[in-house]
């Protein structure tokens, strides 16, 4: 496990752009803007002051940004940057790395000009960026006979499957395939978050803290995530009733009971720590209320399904990003105080937009004042961290 708790572990690549040196460089950057400007764009073109084109309906865009472009690049910043450290060998750097970052900037570009462009080629940009992540990650891990991660790479090809899924359903009209495709996305990151977020945040509170006991809990991790893929297969049959409140029900009462002994309490004092414990427990949120949503009138599917993207998977990204743009660029693993508000604002941001629409009369505004509270989060990660992202690391080591 010990590959998996320094992150800052030098690898030898190439000379030539620092923003260029390291998967997280350019990715973190991008979805930062993209956290930034996405949330609002669609806050205007609900309110039908903006428009994104026809080649997707314009919730189908906003699910497809915010899962297929905003989490998809910071995923793969990620893990670009953790699989050399995973297996010792170069993922993606300098020119190659510059290709990934393109396509996926300019599927951010081109996606919103349905009707100008031809949806085809709007697709094969889009769907371009995926298969360069797998290939980058994927070769190394292949390579080095690192077998506990090749599951992520077989999620990231299912992650592709979907965004395909929601490509295919733009191209034919089938306004089931465009929705389900966003669908199985937010459920296939949610999987990626239970798996890298059991190892990592138990392993980084246990470093920085020195706290006794904490420890995973293999059978839980298994439950969890199995039970989190059922759900996701169920999404993909349509299963609902009964059989669904109960695998999500489970995946919801496993998640939750797995990080029982992460140690929650010793990190409270310290902020790049309670980020991802606090943003780990929106995913057994997230279950529950898309267990209860089958029943309880007041619990929409959508308001269930924000409980992951805006709280588990904006929240925890957050965490991450800053921790580890912080030790990947050579600075110290200490919050400063602005990026501390961030982490509040964007915690708060979460919980408004999942509160809000159960509250008669409130739902618009909470979602206005929810989108104005990320923004501002995330503006605060640009100012504080994109600068770092851009300048070689001050003390001459390689990323």
């Amino acid at each position: 496990m010990s590959d998996l708790i320094d992150l800052r572990v030098p690898v030898a690549e190439p000379r030539g752009f620092a923003i260029l040196a390291k998967g997280f460089r350019p990715l973190f950057l991008g979805a930062g803007v993209f956290a930034v400007l996405g949330v609002p764009l669609w806050i205007l073109v609900r309110a039908n002051v903006a428009a994104v084109g026809d080649h997707l309906l314009p919730s189908v865009w906003h699910a497809h940004e915010m899962v297929f472009g905003f989490a998809a690049a910071v995923v793969a910043g990620f893990l670009l940057t953790a699989a050399s450290n995973w297996t010792k060998r170069v993922t993606a750097v300098g020119p190659w790395l510059g290709l990934i970052c393109v396509t996926w900037v300019a599927a951010r570009l081109i996606t919103p000009l349905g009707g100008v462009v031809p949806g085809w080629v709007i697709a094969a940009i889009n769907l371009s960026f995926p298969p360069m992540i797998v290939i980058a990650i994927g070769r190394p891990i292949v390579a080095a006979g690192s077998k506990r991660n090749y599951g992520l790479v077989i999620v990231l090809l299912a992650l592709f499957a979907a965004q395909a899924m929601t490509h295919y359903g733009a191209l034919s009209g089938s306004v089931r395939w465009q929705t389900l495709g966003p669908r199985l996305g937010v459920g296939l990151v949610t999987v990626i978050v239970l798996v890298i977020g059991g190892r990592i945040i138990p392993i980084f509170t246990r470093n920085a803290t020195g706290a006794e006991g904490i420890r995973t809990i293999r059978w839980l991790d298994v439950i969890s995530i199995a039970s989190a893929v059922g759900v996701v297969l169920m999404d993909v049959f349509m299963v609902r009733g009964p059989a669904f409140t109960a695998v999500a029900g489970v995946a919801g009462v496993a998640s939750l009971l797995r990080a029982r002994h992460w140690g929650f309490r010793a990190s409270l004092p310290n902020s790049l720590l309670w980020i991802l414990h606090i943003g780990y427990l929106f995913v057994p949120l997230g279950f529950a209320l898309r267990a209860l949503a089958q029943s309880v009138p007041a619990i929409t599917d959508s308001t269930a399904l924000h409980a992951l993207t805006a709280g588990a998977i904006g929240v925890l990204i957050l965490g991450m990003m800053t921790r580890v743009s912080l030790g990947h660029t050579g600075r110290p693993l200490k919050t400063p105080p602005v990026l501390t508000l961030a982490f509040v604002f964007v915690v708060l941001a979460a919980s408004i937009r999942i509160v809000g629409p159960m509250l008669p009369g409130v739902a618009t505004p909470a979602m206005y004042l929810a989108a104005a509270l990320w923004s501002v989060g995330y503006s605060i990660y640009l100012v504080r961290i994109g600068p770092m992202l851009c300048r070689p690391r001050p003390d001459g080591r390689p990323g």
